[in-house]
């Protein structure tokens, strides 16, 4: 298939009468964005990354890769949970079909399509755009890369509990459940014989290590922030504490520990910052912010005296701490220690429990990815990266417009709607827009 292309075509423009439509706040608001992505070519860049996996001439032209990017970052600005979501909600709106640069004739794409193009374009693609949205961003003073505080939260799986088999037998836990109760002495167990059989039964448990889901089998077994135990995975951002933008956002896998996956998440940050030029090094390391769950011999080991300075939060532990010969550990504790203890490592530790708890309330749960609708790692993190990536834009708007969401662009911009039969002068004088910084 053959690629569509965005890039050199021009904005459509409404008629006069349309003009009251034009002028709405969401519609500023997406008005700007466009503006911003044309200045850094964004349509020409993406078309030049994904050239290579469309053909030079077969067939109907794709979905032009710049459209493809702007549905996604429209899931994260409406606050959608799927892709299908996305198609409808761009379908009946003329304020985002002229986002997405539709002209006559031209329809919203199916989430079909969506799909079809996600499986297309590999992790690699996504990782560019992602890096791209960062370099817009430091283009305008937004990463600084002298902090960065970490920290993870859960996401719901597209897959339930019930589904679950065992990795040795096979068989699910309605069947395992069953068997056990005509084991102990219930012939033939009825709902309530089970769910009552179940609840008083000794010893159980629900291991990863034990069972797996057939529908996500990336998907694992966690206690989420509220208590309940679901399939999930785990999202992990590494977030710039000076101006808030994500420089890192890591999809792993909910049963594996915070010790365990920082060291990924700094990998990929360090990477990112590289991109724009503020990679850390041994001479000018970057500080790492975490929360008392990161705190592990091994991790501080690992980060000291390398490209990152820890300011890992220590939790209570009762008694002397006893190294057994390891000096490098002890050091580095100290080291870690004697960090937090300054007035810099205290004001860090806040900045991070402020801004890095404001990135899962806008991604997760205002922007809809609190619950995944794609199944498979690698599906979500594709997805993921472009719902940061819209994170961090809107973070420029914000800056240059004063509007960083559409629900901010109607709170921030006062609007007086003019009478139907008013002209185009009319309306524009009767329009006020006042911008809080």
């Amino acid at each position: 298939m053959a690629m569509g292309r965005l890039s050199g075509r021009a904005v459509p423009q409404r008629a006069s009468s349309q003009l009251a439509v034009a002028l709405a706040p969401r519609h500023e608001f997406y008005d700007n964005c466009n503006k911003v992505l044309q200045e850094a070519e964004f349509d020409h860049f993406v078309e030049m990354l994904c050239q290579e996996y469309y053909a030079d001439a077969m067939g109907r032209p794709s979905i032009p890769p710049g459209r493809y990017f702007r549905m996604l970052f429209i899931g994260q600005w409406e606050g959608l949970h799927s892709e299908r979501e996305i198609c409808w909600r761009s379908a009946d709106s003329l304020t985002l079909h002229r986002f997405l640069m539709l002209g006559a004739g031209e329809v919203v794409p199916d989430h079909s399509t969506l799909s079809v193009t996600r499986s297309r374009l590999p992790q690699e693609v996504h990782d560019q755009v992602f890096a791209f949205i960062l370099e817009v961003a430091e283009k305008h003073g937004l990463v600084c890369g002298d902090r960065l505080g970490v920290d993870a939260s859960t996401m719901d799986a597209n897959a339930a509990l019930r589904k679950l088999v065992r990795r040795d037998t096979g068989e699910t836990y309605h069947e395992m459940l069953c068997q056990m109760a005509v084991d102990s002495g219930i012939e033939t167990p009825t709902t309530e014989d089970l769910i009552r059989f179940d609840r008083k039964r000794k010893g159980k448990t629900l291991s990863n290590a034990d069972w797996i889901s057939l529908t996500d089998s990336d998907a694992r077994i966690a206690k989420m922030k509220d208590g309940s135990t679901h399939l999930a995975y785990k999202p992990e951002h590494a977030v710039d504490l000076d101006t808030g933008i994500v420089v890192a956002a890591v999809i792993h896998q909910a049963d594996q520990g915070d010790t365990t996956t920082l060291v990924g998440t700094l990998a990929v940050a360090a990477a990112n910052l590289e991109t724009v030029g503020k990679a850390p090094t041994p001479e000018a390391p970057t500080e790492a912010v975490a929360d008392k769950g990161y705190h592990a011999r091994n991790v501080l080991k690992t980060l000291d005296d390398g490209p990152w300075k820890s300011r890992v939060s220590e939790p209570d532990r009762p008694g002397l701490q006893r190294w057994h010969g390891d000096d490098d550990a002890r050091r580095a504790v100290y080291n870690n220690r004697s960090r937090l203890k300054s007035a810099c490592g205290k004001e860090a530790l806040r900045l991070r429990a402020e801004k890095v708890e404001r990135t899962f309330e806008h991604l997760l749960d205002q922007g809809g990815m609190r619950r995944a609708w794609l199944r498979g790692t690698g599906n979500l993190q594709k997805r993921y990266s472009c719902h940061v990536a819209a994170y961090n834009l809107g973070m420029v708007l914000r800056l240059r417009f004063g509007a960083g969401t559409p629900r901010q662009a109607v709170a921030t911009f006062l609007f007086v709607i003019a009478e139907p039969q008013s002209d185009a002068s009319t309306i524009l004088a009767s329009v006020i827009g006042v911008v809080v910084s």
